[in-house]
């Protein structure tokens, strides 16, 4: 564990089981440090594992969080406080510039936010990078391209200031986990290939059901299980049905623990636009040894044993949906294998404070 370090702080938005969520909650665990959810929501949660210290400070609002936030903060003077998500990045950051905080801020990018948003929208993100990051110690990106976006558009930080560190895996929980017991009927009665995500723009579920409805009829028991909620669910249902395929492509909805379908699918498919790095994407790797995704993130490019299709291009999804079906497809899963070596959880917050220390003693206080 770390012992030897100063203390730490984990602050999320809210404690709901997204890509993000989970990566902290990961790193709270292997450090034995607390986190705080400004938000708990009451559906779809993390499961925060026994013993660890979780704090929650609204069960209404994350505004109402971000406000008593302020006050719990003081009880954390001197520790090494990280966040995730820009908006609170920004919040915390600037508490540390008007010393309402008084410990070393550093804090970890979801998205390549100034690729990902355009007009007003991007503009808000700005405006609150410039307000906020001011007060950041250091700045971790899941890829190099989205260091390469940040540091495009954000001029507050030395570069040196501004890191990569991949992603941790906890190989360990997520194949205990894939082994659980299921109760579905679906997951025993027909081969299926499966994807999981927010049901969002982003996530590009649509251009997979498309895509889907190009092979269907070679693969007639074949179906497609699509795992989360979100706000494009009736848009996507309408899509299903208007490909009449109602009993093939079955939106699962929101479930505690996908990774047994993971395990057992045919093929796991991550169909996205756009992401930071999809995390649910480690997850299949670790699990299945037949993979799709689109080239939604920097570095898929250059993951051996996976297919990789365009972003946004239903045939070229086919395409690899196909191949990954199809008898002559070679699966090695030692190929992927490799790609998680050194991606601990406790490797990854050792990384990231190790890096802080080096930045620390090369370059000047940031005013």
């Amino acid at each position: 564990m770390l012992k030897d370090r100063p203390g730490l702080l984990f602050i999320s938005m809210t404690d709901q089981a997204n890509g993000a969520e989970n990566v902290w909650l990961m790193a709270a665990v292997a450090s034995r440090s607390p986190i705080i959810f400004l938000k708990k929501t009451g559906y779809g949660s993390l499961n925060i594992p026994s013993g660890q210290r979780a704090i929650y400070l609204s069960d209404k609002s994350i505004l109402l969080g971000a406000l008593k936030l302020i006050f719990v903060l003081r009880s954390f003077r001197g520790v090494i406080a990280m966040s995730t998500h820009s908006y609170l990045n920004a919040f915390l950051g600037f508490l540390k510039c008007i010393h309402l905080f008084k410990g070393t801020v550093v804090v970890r990018e979801c998205a390549c936010i100034f690729s990902r948003y355009s007009g007003f929208k991007k503009w808000l993100y700005k405006t609150a990078y410039l307000i906020g990051y001011k007060g950041v110690s250091m700045v971790v990106c899941q890829t190099y391209e989205m260091r390469t976006d940040f540091l495009r558009n954000i001029h507050l930080l030395q570069n040196s200031r501004v890191i990569v560190q991949n992603n941790p895996v906890d190989l360990k929980k997520i194949n205990y986990l894939a082994n659980s017991q299921v109760n579905d009927p679906d997951f025993l009665n027909q081969p299926f290939i499966c994807a999981a995500g927010r049901l969002i723009p982003e996530k590009g579920f649509d251009i997979l059901i498309q895509a889907f409805s190009f092979i269907e009829q070679q693969y007639p028991h074949l179906k497609l299980f699509i795992f989360g909620d979100g706000p494009e669910k009736q848009a996507l249902n309408k899509l299903i049905i208007s490909y009449k395929l109602q009993k093939k492509i079955i939106l699962k909805g929101w479930i505690a623990n996908p990774l047994p379908f993971f395990k057992n699918a045919r093929v796991c498919v991550v169909s996205s636009v756009k992401e930071g790095f999809p995390n649910v994407l480690l997850q299949m790797m670790a699990l299945n040894s037949c993979v799709t995704s689109t080239l939604c993130a920097g570095g898929i490019e250059n993951i051996h044993g996976i297919l990789k299709a365009q972003v946004n291009n239903a045939n070229s999804l086919a395409c690899q949906l196909k191949l990954a079906l199809s008898d002559d497809y070679y699966k090695n899963p030692s190929l992927t294998a490799s790609y998680f070596k050194d991606r601990t959880p406790d490797k990854f917050v050792r990384s990231i404070l190790d890096r802080l220390t080096e930045v620390s003693k090369s370059v000047s206080p940031i005013e």
